[in-house]
């Protein structure tokens, strides 16, 4: 059975792939239908991998694409694994990995809840944990089929002018969590379409995996680290539903004879429950360091109201926030609605904003 396990079943149509927990016998393929289309995963404590081919494309024909590996319970996936998106079904590869704090208030201590700070909202004692996220590149091919992300990008940069609000991005750069790596091989020598992959790696058939950083990798990681980098990671969970927050700095600019100060923030929301649920508003309070305090009230996210299902339990987008002073603190709530049309709130865990304060020079877009 453990051989069985080691190496698993991925087979992909057009745009489905599921699991069940019937073990296999020998290797399984991982396969694409015609090498494009996104994996939409089913969300399940499961191990073997099969197509669904009701959803398979009409004349497409399926491609293989690699091999699954058993995922890492322990240790650091290397840069050049490839890998799919255990949620978003995309495929992509390792870059370089992330150390960070996360702060579960799901799991927080259980001392009494602190009284009002001058934010405005009362917290819990939560001790961060160190936690492995990693900077990938998206498969280019699976992007246009991702629909539970507002955007298939997650690093937004300030543009080097003078326009303060400028922000630009690079598609297809995203940080991934440890648990949601479904690492595979590939006997392909350009395994992922973007157009970074040749720039980055280097393919070395001696190594496992057979992908190498090349100079220009650790280069680029080395002069945009303050701007790349992931430290923390705040996480709250309100009648099963999972907030997960990560805020980053992007750095400073002068606007109007003041300073201001830019950061992005990536949220995911995750349906534990099998109820369908659908969000519908979000309020936000932001408080700045200079004693601003301000209220944000609308619809939806980023122009959406996301359903959360079983078949698609998560939703992830980014927004970014100005400040006019060099830290500050979010928190607020999204307001989900049920199909019998009742309401609940979910509580966004509250996080800070920091700004580098070894900080000399603000970044001027994107060093390679």
């Amino acid at each position: 059975m453990a051989a069985c396990a080691a190496r698993r079943a991925l087979a992909v149509g057009s745009r489905w792939w599921s699991r069940s927990l019937t073990a296999t016998r020998g290797s399984r393929p991982l396969y694409a239908a015609g090498g494009a289309g996104a994996f939409q995963p089913v969300t399940s404590a499961t191990t073997r991998r099969h197509l669904s081919s009701r959803n398979r494309a009409e004349g497409k024909v399926l491609e293989t694409v690699g091999v699954f590996e058993v995922p890492k319970q322990n240790g650091k996936y290397e840069t050049g694994q490839l890998f799919l998106h255990s949620v978003f079904g995309y495929r992509g590869v390792v870059l370089f990995p992330w150390q960070a704090r996360l702060y579960d208030r799901d799991v927080a201590s259980a001392t009494p809840e602190k009284a009002e700070n001058p934010a405005g909202h009362g917290s819990k004692e939560v001790k961060g944990k160190t936690h492995t996220y990693y900077q990938v590149l998206i498969d280019a091919r699976d992007c246009p089929h991702i629909s539970q992300r507002s955007q298939t990008e997650a690093v937004t940069f300030l543009a080097n002018h003078d326009d303060s609000r400028a922000l630009y991005a690079i598609p297809g750069l995203d940080y991934v969590s440890h648990e949601d790596i479904l690492p595979y091989t590939s006997t392909d020598q350009v395994p992922i379409q973007h157009e970074l992959f040749e720039r980055f790696l280097l393919y070395d058939q001696t190594k496992a995996p057979p992908f190498v950083a090349r100079e220009t990798l650790r280069a680029w990681q080395e002069k945009n680290h303050p701007w790349l980098e992931l430290s923390d990671v705040h996480r709250e969970t309100t009648e099963n539903i999972r907030v997960t927050v990560i805020p980053f700095y992007m750095g400073m600019r002068e606007a109007q004879n003041s300073h201001v100060y830019w950061w992005r923030y990536c949220i995911r929301l995750e349906n534990l429950d099998s109820d369908v649920v659908q969000l519908r508003e979000r309020h936000w309070r932001i408080f700045s360091l200079s004693g601003t305090l301000e209220t944000v009230r609308g619809r939806g996210v980023v122009g959406r109201e996301p359903v959360l299902s079983k078949e698609q339990p998560a939703f992830q987008y980014s927004s970014h926030v100005s400040l006019q002073a060099s830290s500050g603190h979010m928190w607020g709530t999204f307001r989900f609605e049920r199909p019998d049309g009742s309401h609940f709130d979910v509580r966004i865990p509250p996080f800070s904003l920091e700004s580098n304060k070894d900080e000399k020079t603000p970044p001027s877009g994107l060093h390679w």
